[in-house]
């Protein structure tokens, strides 16, 4: 058995194909397509460094990794790598090639300190050890039956304040950029972002393959948008929430699940059955906001950390 790791090449559909089928394998609770996986390679950030490998066992595609630096960090130097091997195809060495030359190419852009997410089970966290890395925090993967659960009833906006969706900012989506920015600079994680470059987020963002901008609502109040729920969806049955979130000024009046409630009532009448999210473990108030519409825990994983040098 020989096992080789090669740069995905992102115009030959079926290498997209495999990666796209690795990933659900590995990651079940995840909605990856095989235009998503080609978008993440031709659209990423020049600074990002980004490169998408995959190892092949006797020319089959059985691993895959995601590789790059945080270059919209304020904190230099970290670089992450995301690995996952078809379950059938473990033991193989698929993983540990796949890790030596992601963090060969991060060492070689200046990356000193390297995060990688891996599932919270016995082999994969003994596997993360084994190349140096230490758990840091968790994050669950969460699932919702939309096909035979029945959703609680739609919120009605409070006064002075509608629900759109994000197609309406079709034309100048530059409202909806700095809310995206504000709440992701807020959010939970080991590697902190700051969103400044609006031609970058277009490309990487709002022009995704997954996002779905009719599904994608957003809460306008004092004419802006103030929360919104970001839907990406794989054009068939899956549906998952990107990020949901509010504006610092109108956080604690409900504006999120507003907007999530809207969002997942009309993927449901769209006719996707399976909604998909995750949350920080340490975010207990979206949490409850996932429970209350049904959501369950079904994995969860574990960020772990090396530094270099």
């Amino acid at each position: 058995m020989t096992v080789i790791v090669r740069d995905l090449r992102p115009g030959e559909r079926a290498d997209t194909e495999a990666f796209a089928r690795v990933r659900h394998l590995a990651l079940p609770w995840t909605v990856s397509t095989p235009d998503s996986v080609a978008h993440a390679v031709t659209h990423a950030h020049p600074a990002a460094h980004h490169r998408s490998l995959v190892a092949e066992l006797d020319g089959e595609v059985v691993g895959t990794a995601q590789v790059g630096i945080a270059h919209d960090s304020p904190q230099p130097g970290q670089g992450s790598l995301n690995v996952y091997v078809d379950p059938r195809r473990t033991r193989r060495g698929a993983g540990s090639l796949l890790v030596r030359a992601a963090e060969e190419h991060l060492a070689a852009h200046g990356a000193t300190r390297l995060f990688a997410w891996v599932l919270d089970e016995p082999a994969h966290r003994a596997f993360a050890e084994r190349h140096g890395y230490r758990p840091s925090r968790s994050a669950h993967f969460l699932r919702l039956g939309l096909a035979h659960r029945a959703l609680p009833p739609p919120r009605t906006p409070p006064p002075g304040v509608e629900l759109r969706t994000a197609a309406d900012y079709a034309d100048d989506p530059r409202p909806v950029f700095a809310l995206d920015a504000e709440v992701t600079a807020d959010e939970p994680g080991d590697v902190a972002a700051e969103f400044t470059d609006y031609e970058a987020w277009l490309a990487e963002t709002w022009d995704h393959p997954l996002l779905d901008r009719d599904l994608t609502s957003v809460v306008v109040a004092e004419g802006r948008p103030v929360a919104f729920s970001a839907a990406c969806t794989d054009g068939a049955t899956r549906y998952a929430t990107a990020m949901t979130g509010t504006a610092r000024a109108f956080r604690g009046r409900g504006l999120a699940k507003l907007a999530k409630s809207d969002s997942l009532h009309r993927a449901r009448a769209a006719g996707y059955t399976e909604a998909f999210t995750g949350n920080d473990a340490g975010n207990s108030a979206m949490l409850a906001i996932n429970r209350w519409f049904g959501y369950e825990i079904r994995a969860t994983e574990v960020r772990h950390v090396r530094q270099l040098g």
